[in-house]
């Protein structure tokens, strides 16, 4: 499938948008010159277009399979690896001690939807890589940072995260995988997972896996669970490759989508690991490499909606159909209502664009100025980014099927695949479910104030410019002022109220933030051109949306557990 990399639209977003330019002022990030910036993009861009993008349909129409043990990887995938890893890709945000190149998340978080775009199904593997770096660079001892890390970042490795079990799954703490002290630092790691992103391959020398286990003196629930390293293949001291561990990929799941990317059920029989972070702490250091990947995954949802907008572009575009009362070219997207989806797709993969690179420059901040602000920010727009990231992607491009009409039923025009390739973001990585109630729960611990504090950011800038724009700049003050009072009330209700209504406040916040990014859009345009006019779009047509989704959120739970088992049953 043919795909244009959107580099104006990432370099808008990074000079007006956004804020980036905190992140480039930074010691830490001073190498995120707009130079660097510019030719990251470009480089990433080109590789997706011409490398990546040719093995979107072969991946799915010849699905990774499993031979006598041996996962086989969809044609041309392996050598789309080569090309991702040559070039530094999988490295962009690791630590220059280890040989990455210790760039901002924000730039890693560009390239990962480009790459997602042009090829979803391979992209997943370099992303769980780039979570398992990050987890390692934060709790690992030295001499596993020192075995693993530089194999990671050169792509001869690649890693994985294991969690979920047949009898446990969102309740990780249920787990059953046991971890067995071996009496010379080591531990025999026996149990099943399931689920298990690019749980392995034929192109890579070794795979690395943390895996979630429990040692014999380890307490009930999550807070007994440690982490373990469980490669493939036991290295030796020195990097090289030793004996094959006790390990098997036992099947490989039949998905909806994302054929390409082998998920496997994975059998640890007394394999051989070693302890990451301190015993009994192992949830914590797996958060690390899921909170990354919640990101990543928010981004995928992204990639997915603008490879969907791009290829329902030009279908609309070529496709002779009917007469419209205004003149144009003859094609469908003369017609209002073709028109209307098509902008309504642009405004929502700006939004949900906006909103992740904004949570990825919160990030970048958090890590270079060690601000609490910073962090709590970026960890309040890690779920609202995963959620409205994966649910754009579905509705975008769903709607790229209606786009199509009939021809978007049929699989060979390739609008189906976005679809079912996406499909899956809203479910792994945590529910979007999980991730409202985490953004009502445990992201409301300060009692609101990391909200209220980008609420407030919101209206100052409405305010600042309702000469300009008096009819956007107050539809955006009014909803953020109704998301205050919202947040006001939730964080004084009983904790199943707030759940009851989390994912439709949750939204709801993602409707506010994406109106005042086009609000901010329009603001740096400075005119009446295509960014304003689609500013206009997403503030007239979706941002209302807000209203209804705050009266739900405002519902409680009664109503819902006043239906009985036996009433939904009936």
């Amino acid at each position: 499938m043919p795909y244009r990399a959107p580099l104006t639209d990432f370099q808008f977003l990074f000079d007006h948008v956004v804020g980036f330019d905190q992140v480039a002022k930074t010691e830490m990030f001073a190498e995120a010159t707009p130079d660097t910036v510019e030719a990251i993009l470009s480089e990433a861009g080109k590789l997706c277009e011409t490398v990546l993008a040719p093995l979107q349909r072969p991946g799915d129409l010849h699905p990774a399979r499993l031979e006598n043990g041996v996962v086989r990887c969809s044609p041309g995938f392996a050598d789309g690896y080569r090309a991702i890893v040559e070039g530094g890709w999988v490295s962009i945000a690791a630590s220059p001690e280890f040989g990455g190149m210790g760039l901002p998340m924000a730039l890693t978080s560009a390239v990962n939807e480009m790459m997602g775009s042009a090829c979803l199904s391979l992209q997943l593997n370099p992303l769980m890589t780039q979570g398992q770096i990050e987890a390692l660079e934060h709790h690992a001892s030295d001499e596993i940072k020192a075995l693993y890390i530089p194999k990671l970042i050169s792509g001869e490795w690649c890693g994985t995260m294991n969690l979920t079990e047949p009898q446990a799954g969102s309740d990780v703490g249920a787990l059953r995988t046991k971890a067995e002290p071996n009496g010379d630092g080591s531990y025999a790691i026996s149990g099943q997972k399931i689920y298990i992103s690019w749980g392995d391959n034929d192109f890579t020398e070794n795979v690395c896996h943390l895996v979630l286990a429990r040692l014999p003196d380890g307490a009930p629930g999550t807070k007994g669970i440690s982490l373990f390293m469980v490669p493939k293949v036991i290295p030796n001291a020195d990097g090289s490759l030793g004996a094959r561990n006790s390990l098997q990929v036992v099947s490989l799941e039949h998905k909806m989508g994302l054929h390409g990317s082998p998920t496997a059920v994975m059998q640890y029989d007394g394999a051989k690991g070693w302890l990451v972070g301190e015993p009994h702490k192992g949830m914590a250091a797996m958060f690390t490499m899921m909170n990354n990947a919640r990101l990543g995954v928010g981004i995928q949802g992204i990639s997915a909606a603008e490879g969907a907008y791009q290829h329902a572009l030009a279908y609309a575009k070529d496709r002779k159909q009917g007469k419209t009362p205004v003149a144009g070219s003859g094609a469908i997207i003369d017609h209002a209502d073709v028109r209307r989806m098509l902008a309504v797709m642009k405004a929502e993969v700006f939004s949900a664009r906006a909103i992740a690179l904004s949570c990825a420059v919160a990030i970048d901040m958090a890590k270079a100025t060690g601000s609490a602000e910073w962090a709590a920010r970026a960890a309040l727009l890690t779920p609202v980014n995963k959620s409205f990231g994966t649910e754009t992607g579905i509705a975008v491009a769903d709607m790229g099927i209606q786009v199509h009409g009939g021809m978007g039923f049929i699989e060979e025009t390739g609008a189906a695949q976005y679809l079912r390739d996406v499909r899956v973001t809203a479910i792994y990585e945590g529910t979007n479910g999980i991730q409202a109630m985490d953004l009502v729960g445990r992201k409301m611990m300060d009692g609101g104030e990391a909200a209220f504090r980008l609420i407030e950011e919101i209206e100052q800038n409405a305010h600042s410019v309702r000469a300009q724009y008096p009819n956007m700049a107050t539809a955006v003050w009014n909803a953020a002022e109704s998301l205050r009072e919202a947040t006001e009330l939730l964080v004084g209700q009983d904790m199943n109220d707030r759940f009851a209504g989390a994912v439709a406040y949750q939204r709801a916040f993602a409707r506010v933030l994406g109106s005042h990014f086009h609000l901010r859009a329009a603001m740096a345009e400075g005119h009446d051109g295509p960014r304003t006019a689609l500013a206009r779009v997403a503030i007239k047509r979706l941002l209302p949306e807000h209203i209804a989704l705050l009266a739900q959120a405002r519902a409680g739970a009664a109503e819902l557990y006043a239906l009985t088992d036996e009433d939904l049953a009936a």
